[in-house]
């Protein structure tokens, strides 16, 4: 994967995540007319609070699994987003964000029936994201020892797509947040 260090040190602890997201209330989505990306995102993470209730973790990397978007022009929105998440909210839940579109190539290729449950947008972007997974890249991904979380997230991603939906706002979320973040290295 190509390198952006300008991303290692975008968030300097969770409260800088926080702002961010914050902030992403004032971005359009880019998947779902009438949404921002922060409504994307806590659909997204309601959405896993309803398939993984137990899973605190898997529910934050939905809040923030489209954080990369914009960031680098080098990398894709997963690879920054997990480029820039791990610091702050450590290895899985990054990991999670940057399989999120690996995951939704998998589900297109192994389950033919996912395609039609994309947006229009989301199958544009597929092609741009590599399309359908060759078998070595199916390999790969089974292998991944995330990739079950991936593929609840990007169940989740899709299904959180819905102008007007009430959801839990950012300020219930930030406790998961807190809980999840690493210490800030002195």
């Amino acid at each position: 994967m190509p390198r952006d260090d300008a991303l290692a040190t975008r968030f300097a602890d969770i409260d800088a995540l926080i702002a961010h997201l914050r902030a992403m209330a004032d971005m359009p989505c880019e998947e779902a007319e009438g949404l921002s990306e922060l409504d994307h995102g806590l659909q997204c993470a309601a959405e896993l609070r309803l398939v993984a209730p137990d899973d605190v973790a898997l529910q934050v990397a939905g809040l923030v699994h489209d954080v990369g978007n914009g960031l680098s022009p080098m990398l894709g929105h997963e690879q920054s987003g997990e480029a820039v998440l791990a610091p702050v909210l450590g290895p899985r839940i990054a990991r999670l964000v940057g399989l999120h579109v690996a995951a939704k190539r998998y589900l297109v290729t192994t389950e033919p029936a996912y395609r039609a449950l994309l947006s229009e947008d989301s199958i544009r972007s597929l092609a741009r994201q590599g399309g359908d997974m060759s078998a070595d890249e199916r390999s790969a991904f089974e292998a991944e020892p995330h990739g079950q979380g991936a593929l609840k997230l990007r169940r989740a991603d899709e299904a959180a797509k819905t102008a007007g939906r009430r959801v839990d706002r950012l300020e219930v979320w930030i406790p998961a947040l807190k809980l999840n973040a690493l210490p800030v290295p002195r």
